[in-house]
């Protein structure tokens, strides 16, 4: 008994080893990812977003050179600059959501209260906000979370169909709580989580990476509250 007992912790303790290494592993291919897309935000907005930006001056430009009897090339002008500037803004929204600039430069608070501004107005929901005061955070488990609300105020904007939603992040015993609450339609939970649907499988297995946890209560018409809690350890 006591040879299979010591094999058996030896072969538990390499378990874990793996298991640590490949959440090592796997949280290094999502940092290389979120690196990529950062870059290809500068990109869209320092290069093609620029270039779009040169463009729309020139044609202006040229606009401004035409007689009255070029009216129907004036038209035609018109159209192009119309065009280029749906297009510059395409490309400005495209690389703000790849990775905005604000979760970068200001911090996880106000990358959310961009998030909300920007998705409240592209759905309409009304979307309210409340972060109470947290302790540094790791660049890391900033844009987790940020990657979770993303997700959750995405899954409420196309599946819910809800009026109101509350997002609110506070730190309670040495862990991070990220909820998103809606008044929607509401599911049923065991079924939700089973099938990883609607991206909650996604945001359960990035949360694993950090030794997180995803909850989710709700019940057919009573609406959903999302929560992912994230220990504090090491940020």
């Amino acid at each position: 008994m006591p040879a299979i007992r010591e094999q058996y912790q030896r072969l538990l303790g390499r378990l874990e080893a793996n298991e640590r290494e490949f959440r090592r592993l796997a949280r290094s291919v999502w940092r290389v990812q979120e690196d990529e897309r950062r870059r290809l935000a500068r990109d869209l907005h320092d290069g093609i977003g620029q270039n779009l930006t040169a463009l729309k001056h020139r044609l202006t430009q040229i606009g401004t050179g035409l007689t009255p009897a070029q009216a129907a090339l004036r038209d035609q002008l018109d159209a192009a600059i119309a065009l280029c500037g749906d297009t510059l803004d395409d490309t400005r929204e495209m690389s703000r959501l790849l990775r905005p600039p604000i979760l970068d430069d200001l911090g996880l608070e106000p990358a959310l209260q961009w998030l909300a501004r920007s998705q409240g107005d592209a759905s309409g929901l009304s979307i309210a906000v409340e972060i109470e005061p947290l302790p540094p955070l790791d660049g890391d488990l900033r844009t987790l979370l940020f990657r979770i609300a993303q997700e959750a105020l995405n899954n409420v904007a196309k599946h819910a169909g809800a009026s109101n939603v509350l997002l609110r992040l506070v730190a309670r015993g040495g862990s991070l709580q990220l909820q998103v609450a809606d008044d929607g339609r509401g599911c049923d939970p065991a079924q939700a989580l089973r099938s990883g649907g609607s991206g909650l499988g996604g945001m359960r297995e990035r949360l694993r990476l950090h030794d997180g946890r995803l909850e989710l209560h709700s019940s057919p018409g009573n609406g959903a509250r999302i929560r992912a809690v994230v220990p504090l350890d090491g940020c």
